[in-house]
């Protein structure tokens, strides 16, 4: 007896410890939702048009809360609105504290976030913290010749600079526009405080003062990070984060959040930055959260975020995954010849399964990583020879299975294709085609505006009203209506949501179909993704027990055996197949 009450004391301590231990990786990962979380981005001035100027708003992505939740995501991320000089897409900052007219008023994005909460979703905005506008009054002030302002020490200011870079100005001011070319730091200003300053991106774009991580004595504009102009932009930021968190806003999504500190090579400084704010905010906003556009979770998920981007720089294997080399993003990769998810079926998973397997074993305890169907900066989905529904919900049963936290891309969800040589506008560039207006209905404007259609943000392509919700709202199999079977098979089966684990179950030199396990606990889901045209076959270890299909596309045939289990797929398909004892 005595026995047997010691062996229920040792395993209620350990049971106590378990739990304590899923507690606390619980508390480093973030609040209880994001273990739950699927995020649906929105690029405001593309989404729905209230007022019949050809540009969305945020009234417009009010008037759609209910079809955004009926897709089965529960948080948004929206990208910059506040007031913007729009030369870059919103990524010139005028004013952190003011939504911009275009968009509507601070109050209309308070209603926004009160009615997203009433329907159970998280509202994330998107943090520009690495410069501002020109045109922003901390600019302006930093530029008079009083060097002892309030906003004095914000920016970089220096009267010399080394002649390499005044001919890298020179050469900038030699093209057609000057002020769209991003070579150089530096921007000549001759401003009443110093001749140059040192900018991110466009001339426009002064880069903010964090600090240096190593300040060459030579330069002395170069200040330290702990100096009180960065130390002062530092409370700025938490000022703008507290500022919104106090209006319910959930979280952000941080711009380049690996590029503030100046002349910090291994990330160091900027790591503690990070670190520091998410101090903060755990202790302030506990129920909030910070995105990083890094694209390195080993350095962003330890430095304090959250969740980080696996996307198409950074960390690589994305784009061997989905741009093919004749699309506008895969013409300027050199690491791979055929991309993954192509009808050709001549892609490799080693740059992926490498990648992603050893960043995701190494934060997968701390935090989550990304992998979005597309973003504002990069083609969709529906691209080249990748423009059928079947191909398309193959791409979506990866993005939808995959671990981490899901962020779909507006429109994707109806295959809205990126389209080739529009202009440019507002910065967008190449990125012009896939930031086009949500299509809604058919007819005049996809339902998006009631504007002139030579008013519209972008212009749309419906393929005669296919790829709009209006058509792919009541057809079962449309992609539409698969994508939400996925999102809903993703919520009831916790081996599929963002806590289970991953292992690739494709052995080196395997290449089709894909074949991964998601597990957690007892439970177990093995998914299968053939996005070649051609039927392919895969031997694996046996998983364990009999699998049975509960979603797919296209045909795959598993046949469990007690050492090895045999898989068929058919030319373009996926499944995902739940492992019975």
């Amino acid at each position: 007896m005595k026995l047997m009450k010691r062996m229920n004391k040792m395993l209620l301590v350990a049971a106590l410890a378990a739990t304590t231990l899923s507690a606390q990786a619980e508390q480093k990962k973030g609040p209880a939702w994001l273990s739950d979380a699927l995020f649906y981005q929105i690029y405001p001035s593309s989404y729905m048009d209230t007022d019949g100027n050809g540009i969305g708003d945020l009234p417009g992505i009010t008037s759609k809360l209910d079809y955004i939740k009926s897709l089965g995501v529960n948080a948004l991320w929206l990208n910059p609105i506040f007031e913007s000089g729009w030369f870059d897409g919103g990524y010139d900052v005028i004013d952190f504290y003011k939504v911009d007219p275009r968009f509507g008023t601070n109050t209309d994005l308070v209603t926004l976030v009160n009615e997203a909460h009433k329907r159970g979703m998280k509202v994330c905005l998107d943090l520009v913290a690495g410069h501002s506008s020109t045109k922003c009054a901390w600019f302006k002030e930093s530029s008079e010749k009083d060097p002892n302002q309030r906003y004095s020490d914000y920016y970089i200011w220096m009267n010399d600079i080394p002649e390499s870079e005044k001919k890298e100005i020179e050469a900038r001011h030699q093209e057609a526009s000057p002020e769209s070319s991003t070579r150089g730091r530096y921007v000549e200003a001759n401003a009443p405080r110093a001749k140059y300053y040192e900018k991110n991106f466009f001339e426009c774009q002064p880069a903010l003062n964090y600090g240096f991580a190593h300040p060459d004595p030579n330069h002395p504009w170069e200040q330290s990070v702990d100096a009180p102009g960065p130390q002062a932009v530092r409370r700025e930021i938490r000022n703008i984060m507290a500022f919104w968190f106090d209006k319910g806003v959930d979280g952000f999504r941080v711009d380049m959040a690996s590029s503030l500190i100046k002349n910090d090579p291994d990330k160091k400084e900027v790591s503690k930055l990070w670190n520091e704010m998410r101090a903060w905010k755990d202790k302030y906003y506990p129920e909030t959260v910070l995105i990083s556009e890094w694209a390195n979770p080993q350095q962003a998920i330890p430095a304090g975020f959250n969740i980080d981007f696996y996307i198409h720089f950074g960390l690589k294997g994305y784009a061997s995954l989905f741009f093919d080399r004749k699309t506008p993003w895969g013409k300027w990769e050199q690491s791979y010849q055929n991309c993954y998810f192509d009808k050709q079926g001549k892609g490799s998973l080693t740059e992926f399964s490498e990648n992603y397997t050893k960043a995701f074993n190494a934060t997968k305890n701390l935090g989550y990583i990304a992998v979005p169907s597309a973003n504002h900066d990069y083609q969709r989905p529906n691209i080249g020879t990748r423009n059928t529904p079947d191909q398309l919900k193959v791409a979506m049963t990866f993005f939808l299975t995959m671990p981490g936290v899901p962020f779909i891309y507006y429109g994707d969800e109806i295959g809205m294709k990126y389209q080739m040589n529009l202009p440019n506008k507002e910065g967008s560039n190449e990125r012009s085609g896939t930031r086009t207006p949500m299509q809604w209905t058919k007819g005049k404007n996809a339902g998006f505006s009631t504007s002139a259609p030579e008013k519209l943000y972008f212009p749309v392509d419906t393929e005669n009203g296919k790829l709009t919700v209006e058509a792919q709202q009541g057809d079962q199999n449309s992609l539409l209506s698969y994508t939400r079977k996925l999102t809903a098979l993703r919520h009831s089966a916790k081996a599929l949501d963002n806590e289970g684990d991953w292992k690739l179950l494709n052995q080196k030199g395997q290449e089709y179909p894909m074949v991964y396990e998601r597990t957690l606990g007892d439970e177990k889901y093995v998914v299968v993704v053939n996005p070649g045209a051609k039927a392919a076959s895969l031997n694996i270890t046996s998983v364990g027990g009999k699998a049975v299909s509960v979603l797919s596309t296209g045909k795959v045939v598993y046949k469990s055996g007690k050492k090895t289990d045999a898989i068929k797929a058919s030319g373009i398909s996926a499944a995902v197949f739940k492992v019975a004892k």
